[in-house]
């Protein structure tokens, strides 16, 4: 493949140029510290008056459009678009700041606005993003408005975050130098290699061969374009239109569901190339096997490659759900046993079946790696040959049930309630976990009383920091060598907890019996009958949480 790369400083690469990022590219997906890296870049490359080469950008060319007597390349961007979208919104900072009224600057601010929006009656923006629900970067190029309330996806954030960043950086380059001067660093020192390429069955190798000579690609992003040149190079002309359609709409999805969380894109990858291998494996393999894995699997025919592209939609879609799911924060810390997770939900087995194995791999994963302290180096080979035999089908639901219980048998009960940090100090370090046993807990006693917490009240737990929700009965303020023992801590509503502060158990005991959690309540009963909090009420609701433990993880 004949590549035909240019050099090309800034100023000439957004001349003469309309751009685009096709909805099946990722979407924008910087964060502050990569734009704080761009933003270091542009102060040393003005001290030193070096050039200083940016990236490589790779474009497909759609044709020309023409405004007025002026004639534009229309090109989608295939690489390079997290650096061009934060430059754009940077010259779009600097032309907000520059004054009209000053001498100088007043042709510099048109210019920079004339090359951000072009004249025509459609007022065309130099850049047209993807996977945006709210017109946030079209809303700032135009107007120079950011509008905090209306992102609807984690791109718009970014976007509205990198707005915000560039606009407080050209605030703070004022304070010791010129606008000109930014410009001019922007314009003459900043530099890319870009590829503009004609043929879009070409477009596709590009980033093999940009890999094989150093420059950094994402795996996730290298078997698109492999998948995608498979179909041009292997699918008669007759489909092909029709599957790269196909082809497209599918990474559309997997952008949009992944947003800016690449390194679940990254970890759904390896995933999926474990799943359509057929020899046992005892442990994750590199993004790298996994392309490779997943390109021998898509083979030549059209079925096969859109079955590739399907499952790993589908493994995106389950990892996504796992990684989001704050229920499961405590449990899914480990990632071999999120693979087990995930092949156990990509069987398709009935909703009951399914919830039956789901509720047992989160008790002995728990068991395992949340009461019995284990961690990340241990259960590896166990958890992932479980999961391969899961994947290729031959294991019934009653071996698997039987597998997972398994899993666990060598983390005996009464081994783990032997554990010194479980009861004495499990507070610091431990509070994700603390806050699911605590919750599981409370939601024992709840159906042990026959009702049920709302879904509602959970998510206000849940999406707090945990120690929002962990309540110290003896404060800590106290200094009671049992402050973080188990029996001194229980749940409270966020607010609530942060309320109570370092009040004395007897102050917050109506707080307790009014606050709807039955843990709480029967404690603010035990200070209203004593009329004070002692250690021996702390053992004793120990007790109570280590007899649940034993009933709820049993052997």
């Amino acid at each position: 493949m004949q590549l035909n790369p240019q050099h090309q400083k800034i100023i000439t690469l957004l001349s003469g140029r309309l751009f685009a990022i096709p909805e099946y590219q990722r979407a924008y997906s910087w964060l502050s510290k990569q734009r704080n890296d761009l933003f270091e870049d542009i102060i040393k490359a003005n001290k030193s008056s070096r050039d200083h080469f940016m990236a490589t950008i790779v474009t497909l060319v759609n044709g020309t459009h023409s405004i007025g007597a002026d004639e534009f390349r229309s090109v989608s961007i295939v690489d390079g678009q997290q650096r061009i979208t934060t430059i754009i919104i940077l010259f779009k900072s600097i032309e907000k700041a520059l004054n009209s009224d000053i001498d100088g600057q007043e042709k510099l601010k048109r210019e920079i606005l004339e090359m951000l929006v072009k004249g025509d009656e459609h007022s065309l923006l130099l850049l047209q993003t993807n996977h945006s629900g709210s017109n946030v970067f079209a809303n700032y190029i135009r107007n120079g408005e950011i509008f905090d309330g209306v992102a609807v996806n984690a791109a718009d954030k970014q976007l509205i975050l990198a707005c915000k960043e560039c606009e407080m950086f050209v605030e703070k380059w004022v304070k010791d130098k010129t606008l000109t001067e930014l410009v001019g660093t922007l314009r003459n020192r900043f530099s890319v290699i870009y590829h503009e390429i004609t043929d879009e069955a070409t477009v596709y190798r590009v980033f093999e061969v940009l890999n094989s000579r150093g420059l950094a690609v994402k795996w996730i992003d290298k078997l698109k374009s492999q998948l995608m040149a498979l179909i041009f190079e292997h699918v008669e002309e007759g489909t092909r239109k029709q599957a790269i359609i196909e082809m497209q709409g599918i990474w559309q999805q997997i952008y949009h569901t992944l947003g800016i969380r690449g390194e679940l894109g990254d970890e759904a990858l390896c995933f999926t190339g474990m799943l359509v291998q057929t020899s046992k494996l005892k442990k994750i393999m590199s993004e790298e096997n996994a392309v490779d894995a997943l390109v021998l699997k898509a083979d030549k025919k059209i079925k096969s490659i859109m079955e590739v592209a399907r499952l790993l939609k589908r493994t995106v879609e389950v990892v996504y759900d796992l990684n989001t799911n704050p229920r499961l924060t405590a449990v899914r810390k480990i990632r071999h046993s999120r693979f087990l997770y995930t092949t156990i939900v990509l069987r398709n087995f009935s909703k009951k079946d399914q919830a039956d194995l789901l509720n047992k791999w989160e008790n002995v994963t728990f068991r395992i790696f949340g009461l019995g302290g284990a961690d990340s180096r241990n259960k590896v080979g166990e958890y992932v040959g479980l999961g391969n035999e899961i994947s290729q089908g031959e294991i019934t639901f009653t071996d698997i049930n039987s597998k997972l219980r398994k899993l666990g048998g060598d983390y005996k009960i009464d081994e783990i309630l032997k554990w010194p940090k479980l009861w004495n100090d499990c507070y610091p370090d431990w509070s994700e976990e603390l806050r699911y046993l605590l919750i599981r807990y409370e939601e024992y006693l709840s159906k042990k009383a026959g009702e049920k917490i709302s879904q509602v009240f959970w998510n206000k737990i849940w999406s707090a920091e945990p120690s929002r929700s962990i309540e110290h009965v003896c404060p800590q303020s106290s200094k009671k060598r049992y402050i973080h023992q188990m029996g001194n801590l229980t749940l409270l509503p966020p607010g609530l907890n942060s309320s109570l502060g370092k009040k004395k158990p007897k102050d917050k005991r109506e707080a307790y019996e009014a606050c709807g959690l039955r843990g709480a309540s029967a404690i603010g009963k035990t200070i209203e009958n004593k009329g004070k909090w002692t250690q021996e009420d702390v053992d004793d609701r120990e007790k109570l949480i280590s007899d649940f433990v034993r009933k709820e993880w049993a052997d």
